[in-house]
């Protein structure tokens, strides 16, 4: 966590330090690292993993530092031509981003969409019920209730959301929505 603390704390160049910067840097590097940022960010959403500011600059950007708002408005127009996402940062404190498609939906586009839609209704469910409990619930409760909502035994699977229990503990604890402590 020190070199998260030092990474936000890298002040940004002025757009002309960034245009001696980029003077020393050959395009085809540049364009190399944005290309990396973006298969990057792809895998890290796929996932659906925190895409952190720190994380870039450590696995991606490394010396390149000088000219990261270069490569990032590079892999920014990238994602936006040719998948039809923007990244957009959701927590300016400590630079968490996201992807989001900009593409229109069509009707009955998928059903891998509707299940990921659907387990998101499964989630909010989940987190207002722990906010009502005092966001604090046992273990036994939180897993009493997608039973509840989902009419599936333990152990069995779901149709839409697979095995519940493993998609409580670990998905939805991986998307840092829920925390377990022991």
């Amino acid at each position: 966590q020190a070199d998260d603390a030092d990474d936000d704390l890298i002040p940004t160049p002025t757009h002309s330090q960034v245009q001696r910067n980029l003077a020393r840097h050959p395009q085809d590097q540049l364009n190399q690292r944005a290309s990396e940022l973006v298969q990057y960010l792809l895998v890290r959403d796929q996932k659906k993993i925190p895409i952190r500011r720190a994380d870039i600059l450590k696995k991606i950007i490394r010396e390149y530092r000088d000219v990261y708002s270069e490569i990032i408005a590079r892999a920014r127009k990238t994602l936006e031509q040719v998948f039809g996402l923007q990244l957009v940062e959701i927590d300016p404190k400590h630079h968490i981003y996201i992807l989001i498609s900009t593409l229109p939906r069509t009707p009955g586009e998928n059903l891998h969409r509707d299940n990921q839609v659907a387990k998101l209704g499964l989630l909010i469910v989940i987190l207002s019920f722990i906010f009502m409990k005092g966001n604090l619930v046992k273990d036994g409760s939180s897993l009493l209730l997608p039973r509840l909502i989902t009419s599936v035994p333990p152990r069995e699977r779901h149709e839409v959301f697979g095995d519940v229990k493993k998609l409580i503990t670990e998905e939805f604890v991986r998307q840092k929505y829920l925390e377990i402590t022991p």
